[in-house]
């Protein structure tokens, strides 16, 4: 019987070698390609477009774009409460039309009628109605259709256009979302964007429709464009004030001005890749500006991407088959500097290459160029037979496939409530604070109220400064859940609120402090999001908006705490305490919602749950 010879798939160690190459080079090459198809590393990939504006630097401010900022020193020049009378915005509106500006952009929503009356309304019309074709009104809550409301008015739109206005979407990607602002649409929820309509307005010629977001063009950080305070526009001085300086003619003339809110306390401030807290009048100024210029930050098309991707993705290994480990690693470093300065003059130049993407396939390749490298050298002095079974044991293996599917646990839908809680007054009172005082109290605080929730089994989901987001009855079932979230509540501001204040003031620090805390029960969506870096426990969807607009809507009141009619409803055995406040719309629903509250010593604002007669 004759013996046959084992075959050997590869004639020698240097085929094998070029095989597990062409492998690295092929599979870091699709990972790349199918990472940037999929939008992986999307947030990643944003912050290299933060840090390519940031190496590119400031540029000068554009000559034809200014704001008026209702800023800080407004409201201490004025002496008014926010929002202002609709004839203070007028006086406002007039003196800027009267130099003849190429367009007028109020980034306020104005939605709701005056809290003066109808003639204050009508005095705002008259103004705008002044100066036909010059005022562009922003709103970020137009319907299905694209309508909106003004002043009240459900007919908005309409209004808008029989004064010579027209209003425009003010919203921008990822805003709702507490994301990074780096691009603009085109429309809306039906309604062109603000800065499309503006640029419009003042060149009298159509922007072509566009879909996708395009890339803002940031002239730099907040503060870049020339500005003046709404203060001053309104009354006509350098000094904000009835007598001064009169303010220089024609600072407006044949430019698009931009009014909108700047203080930090109207919370219009968001993160952009130029700077994390702009205003959002100058984001706004910054679109504007970059629609008037024809949009000169635009991405390559894809399959210049995935060309890069590929060009890198192949580059080691090919280099490898010829050098050694340490060469190899000299090439990669080399390379990936080359690529990020290829980079940076590009976008210096208007074009936007991927930058991640690329990135990883030259990283995975070289990392795996580098060990095949490493394991078919070890290969030869050992004539091991099996190079995977050898150098990557299956317990490995099954490890790093654990820990990948723990990074993607799904999500569960649960009944709960969510809580949202807000210290009243802390932004101000942190002010005259050292840094090392602000965190002593902030963390005093936190630990109070946290210890609440989680002794009656909440869940911490997140603080946002000296915010609490909570979460009761997911991600675990319970059934009581809206009268664990109510105890917890009653204990944070009849416990743990008093004991707090009195730290204060044996601290020395300031007076009492008052909660705002709002309680909405529904299905609520929970698990663990994020990417492969970093991971954390959310809870979405309209139960936790509603919520926090409730929360909101503590503001004014005499009741610290506000809870839906779903999270009365919710109760098993309502407390006695429990009393109607008000039925009330709620940005975001279309039926208005009931609210309900614990009766405060002191208050009689309202009756008993088990006696009040609330609207049907």
């Amino acid at each position: 019987m004759v013996k046959m010879k084992p075959t050997r798939l590869f004639a020698s160690n240097r085929q094998l070698k070029a095989f597990l190459l062409a492998l690295v080079a092929l599979s870091a090459s699709a990972f790349g390609i199918v990472a940037y198809a999929a939008d992986l590393m999307g947030s990643l990939e944003g912050s290299t477009i933060d840090t390519r504006f940031s190496v590119r630097g400031n540029q000068p401010a554009p000559k034809d774009v200014v704001l008026v900022k209702i800023d800080s020193r407004t409201f201490q020049d004025l002496n008014l409460q926010w929002p202002f009378p609709r004839a203070v915005d007028g006086r406002v509106i007039s003196r800027i039309a009267a130099e003849h500006p190429a367009a007028i952009a109020f980034d306020v929503q104005l939605s709701e009628p005056s809290q003066l009356g109808q003639q204050d309304d009508v005095a705002l019309l008259s103004d705008v109605n002044s100066y036909p074709n010059k005022m562009v009104f922003s709103d970020t809550e137009p319907d299905a259709h694209g309508d909106v409301a003004f002043l009240g008015s459900g007919q908005g739109t309409k209004l808008l256009q029989s004064v010579g206005a027209q209003p425009a979407e003010g919203s921008f990607p990822n805003e709702s979302a507490g994301g990074v602002i780096r691009t603009m649409d085109d429309t809306i929820s039906h309604l062109r964007t603000l800065a499309v309509v503006t640029a419009q307005t003042a060149r009298h010629v159509r922007v072509e429709p566009f879909v996708g977001g395009r890339w803002i063009d940031f002239r730099g950080p907040a503060g870049t464009f020339p500005s003046l305070s709404f203060s001053e526009v309104y009354s006509g001085t350098e000094s904000g004030r009835r007598r001064g300086t009169p303010l220089p003619r024609g600072f407006f003339r044949g430019k698009i001005v931009v009014v909108g809110a700047t203080a930090t306390n109207l919370q219009d401030i968001h993160a952009t890749s130029t700077d994390n807290s702009m205003p959002g009048p100058e984001i706004q100024a910054n679109a504007i500006d970059t629609v008037l210029r024809g949009f000169p930050l635009a991405s390559v098309p894809g399959w210049i991407d995935i060309a890069v991707i590929v060009l890198l993705g192949i580059a080691v290994p090919v280099a490898a088959l010829r050098v050694g480990p340490v060469v190899s690693i000299a090439i990669a470093l080399g390379i990936g500097v080359l690529f990020a300065i290829i980079v940076q003059l590009a976008f210096n130049a208007g074009w936007v290459v991927a930058f991640v993407y690329p990135l990883a396939a030259l990283v995975l390749s070289s990392v795996g160029s580098i060990s095949v490298q490493l394991v078919t050298e070890a290969f030869e002095r050992i004539r091991a037979v099996d190079l995977f079974a050898r150098f990557v044991p299956e317990n490995v293996v099954d490890e790093v496939l654990k820990c990948a599917d723990g990074l993607r646990l799904g999500g569960v839908q649960r009944e709960g409530t969510v809580m949202f809680t807000d210290l009243r007054g802390f932004t101000a009172f942190s002010e005259s604070l050292t840094p090392h005082q602000v965190i002593e109290v902030l963390n005093h605080y936190l630990s109070e109220m946290s210890d609440a929730i989680l002794d009656n089994g909440g869940t911490l989901v997140a603080y946002m400064g000296d915010g609490i987001f909570a979460v009761f009855g997911a991600p675990l079932e319970q059934s009581d859940h809206a009268e664990r979230a109510v105890r917890a509540a009653r204990e944070m501001l009849d416990r743990r609120l008093p004991r707090f204040n009195e730290w204060i003031r044996t601290e020395g620090l300031g007076k009492d402090f008052r909660m705002g805390i709002g309680l909405n029960s529904g299905p609520v969506m929970s698990g663990h999001v994020g990417s492969e870096r970093r991971v954390e426990y959310a809870a979405v969807g309209d139960t936790t908006n509603t919520a926090s607009r409730i929360e909101a809507l503590t503001k004014g009141t005499p009741h610290q705490l506000l809870l839906s009619d779903s999270t009365r409803q919710a109760l098993i055995e309502p407390p006695g305490d429990l009393v109607f406040v008000d039925e009330v719309e709620i940005r975001g629903r279309v039926a208005r919602m009931k609210l309900w509250g614990l009766k405060e010593a002191g208050s009689a604002t309202a009756a008993p749950a088990e006696a009040a007669q609330a609207p049907a």
